[in-house]
């Protein structure tokens, strides 16, 4: 069959078992631990709390972000100040840096902006050695350790194995064939790696052997002919279908496999566009189990059929033991964009807290799947855009819908109209790093409130409107219900590297785009403690112990998801401990919230304190376009800034062909339709910064920036 029907969870059982059958999965043999001196972190499970070490990025096998550690408490808490500080970069203030550290032996090991990596004593913050990379800069999410090796990659398809206590390089090894295998975190377990590849036409799960590199085999996203989900491609879409596993995955080595989550359907012409790629399309927005020693399919779990919303749910998945309706279970979580957890059973594929198809609203162009899979419990987020009133509080509802646009939700569909819906491809959980708390049982996840709009009208995934807020928050689920325990907004969205780290006397550290690193109450979400890094932080924390010290480390650098260049960037390596003695770094200006607009500012007398509705400006020469449009960049200019008490006119150019507009928002200004020739004028008295948008096009949106 084409896929497991979770309309029918005895049928779906079985299909997964049939799978099994056909290849019986290789006895798992002990995992060699994560280092190579004494006392090294015990991977031999999935579920080995972090300790003495934090050997990989998600702390262990099943990705649960939790340190058995237990100097700091609550009560201690606020005693929490600087150990030491490494500038890794030695004080760059550029870049996207999306890496989290590990600590192994005492010794931490980091990858920068640009790419190196970066070996520091845990004790005293010196730096012990530095691999600079040689084939230019890439972002990357982290290094694997193990046999004595740091594991990074390059540019080029590159793998490279470095000496654990000298950076030397033993290997290198480029993996060509499968889409790019530079960003995406590598994972160590028992001699082999596991490397996933990101931004490619298809991609794929690739397993290496950590001794020098030799492939041991891949699993593709988009299944080639005669490979089991080929036939949920219309025609060759399959080569171009995108898939691509640009996270870590999970491993149970008792289990003998490995989980990995694909990424969305792209197709011919972009990820909204469905037209030329009809059926399912496995294996994206798919979990698959694959057995760690051969790569062979053991089942999957498809969270978004025929994805034209880009809603991909990539994120690492958290592998647990949890009792469900007083029986214990081997899960593995999956959700992230769509706002909502699948719990399986890691065994088999089968959901036992329930998931239903549900039916949705259809749009034949886009060949979309009749029914999405929902859990029975619903998701930890909203579904539907707020329509909330111009004029009301500002800002208001998270969810609250930039005016003009047809509003939606979740898997409405499109074509060439935009429909503006949420969590959006930008929020919900995106591609957060979680904490499963062995305390509590709780899941821990930030995430953002992102709406999106999507049509054909956008060349790429979704357009998040000009003007809307960008905000977000934490919330923490018990895996054994799949309910909400709690939630708590935020002023920022926690959705992009935001990593949780729990602990094992009830602590939740989470680090914000402003730089501020927070501990937080991990049974009721309230803040305990804030230290300013200096940087956003776009990274796990960590803890380990060096020295006969405890430690909780952070890298501070970073990066332009969801706000752009102005999240504050740096590259700012921090270790605390109780009574440490360095306070916190200057307070960097903080990212601005709100989606910008896509031109710089034009001082208003250059333009005679006018704009343009309906046509782009070109700022070098000042020039107004010559033909009409319905763009993003529709307005002429997009950016305009006043003094206080400037009296702006908005006009409809003569040339356009129909009626055209602005509407200011939130605060609701102004609503004004206007013909093609016909003005508007309306003063700004006081500073600010105020949205507009056009009736017609509402992707056309403007700024009037008053100081």
């Amino acid at each position: 069959m084409a896929y497991i029907d979770r309309r029918n969870l005895l049928k779906g059982a079985a299909a997964a078992a049939v799978a099994t059958t056909a290849a019986p999965a290789a006895a798992a043999t002990p995992a060699t631990a994560g280092g190579r001196g004494p006392g090294a972190a015990d991977l031999r499970r999935f579920d080995t709390p972090g300790d003495k070490d934090f050997p990989k990025v998600g702390g262990n096998l099943g990705n649960q972000n939790y340190t058995s550690l237990r100097r700091v408490n609550p009560g201690n808490v606020r005693r929490l100040r600087g150990a030491w500080l490494n500038r890794i970069e030695g004080g760059i203030t550029t870049g996207n840096n999306e890496s989290t550290a590990v600590a192994v032996d005492g010794t931490i090991y980091i990858e920068s902006a640009l790419g190196n990596v970066v070996a520091v004593d845990g004790a005293t913050g010196q730096t012990k050695w530095r691999f600079e990379q040689t084939r230019g800069t890439l972002v990357r999410r982290g290094v694997a350790v193990g046999d004595g090796k740091v594991f990074t990659k390059s540019n080029e398809n590159y793998v490279i194995a470095l000496d654990q206590e000298t950076g030397q390089v033993l290997w290198e090894r480029q993996v060509d064939g499968f889409g790019n295998i530079e960003k995406v975190a590598v994972v160590y377990c028992d001699g082999m790696l596991f490397c996933g590849t990101n931004d490619g036409p298809r991609g794929a799960a690739v397993a290496l052997d950590a001794r020098d590199g030799a492939l041991l085999w891949h699993f593709w996203g988009t299944p080639g002919p005669g490979e089991f989900g080929n036939d949920t491609w219309e025609g060759d879409s399959w080569t171009e279908g995108g898939a691509t596993p640009w996270i870590h995955p999970a491993v149970d080595p008792e289990l003998g496999l490995t989980y990995w989550t694909f990424g969305n359907a792209r197709g011919y012409n972009s990820s909204q566009d469905g037209s030329a790629r009809g059926g399912q399309n496995l294996f994206a927005n798919s979990l698959v189990a694959l057995d760690m020693r051969t790569g062979a399919y053991r089942w999957h779990f498809q969270s978004v059929h025929h994805d034209i919303w880009d809603m991909d749910n990539v994120m690492a998945p958290v592998l647990a033991d949890v009792t469900i309706r007083g029986r214990r279970r081997k899960v593995v979580v999956y959700g992230s964009k769509s706002g909502m957890y699948f719990i399986l059973d890691r065994v088999d594929g089968t959901a036992p807290l329930g998931v239903v198809e549900r039916p949705v609203p259809q749009e034949p162009r886009q060949k979309t799947w009749p029914t999405q899979p929902f859990p029975v419990q619903g998701g930890w987020t909203e579904q539907r855009v707020v329509d909330q009133p111009l004029g009301t509080s500002v800002p208001g509802d998270p969810n609250r819908a930039v005016p003009n646009y047809v509003q939606g939700a979740l898997y409405d569909p499109h074509w060439d109209v935009p429909i503006l819906s949420i969590p959006g491809h930008g929020g919900g959980a995106d591609w957060s790093h979680l904490s499963f708390s062995h305390r509590t049982g709780l899941v821990y996840t930030g995430f953002g409130y992102v709406a999106a709009a999507h049509s054909l009208t956008e060349s790429s995934n979704g357009l998040r409107p000009p003007g809307e807020y960008q905000t977000g928050g934490v919330v923490a689920v018990d895996v054994s219900t799949n309910r909400v325990r709690w939630k708590r907004r935020m002023p920022y969205s926690l959705a992009h590297g935001n990593g949780i780290l729990t602990t094992e006397t009830d602590l939740m550290f989470i680090g914000q785009p402003d730089g501020n690193l927070l501990a937080m109450d991990a049974r009721t979400g309230r803040e305990l403690w804030r230290f300013q890094t200096g940087a956003a932080i776009s990274s796990s924390p960590i803890m380990y112990r060096a020295g006969g010290k405890e430690y909780l480390a952070v890298y501070a650098g970073g990066t332009n998801i969801p706000y752009g260049n102005s999240a504050p960037r740096g590259d700012f390596l921090w270790a605390f401990e109780l009574d440490g003695d360095l306070g916190p770094a200057p307070t960097p200006p903080p990212p601005v919230i709100r989606r910008p607009v896509s031109g710089g500012p034009v001082d208003g007398a250059a333009v005679a304190n006018t704009v343009v509705v309906g046509r782009t400006y070109n700022a070098a020469t000042g020039q107004i376009g010559t033909t009409e449009s319905f763009a993003v960049a529709g307005m002429a200019p997009t950016h305009l800034r006043v003094p206080a008490g400037t009296t702006v006119t908005f006009t409809n150019h003569q040339g356009n062909t129909g009626e055209r507009g602005v509407t200011q928002f939130f605060e609701g200004l102004f609503d004004v339709r206007l013909a093609p020739g016909e003005s508007f004028q309306y003063t700004f008295a006081h500073a600010g910064e105020y949205f507009f948008n056009d009736p017609a096009s509402p992707r056309s949106t403007g700024k009037i920036e008053v100081y």
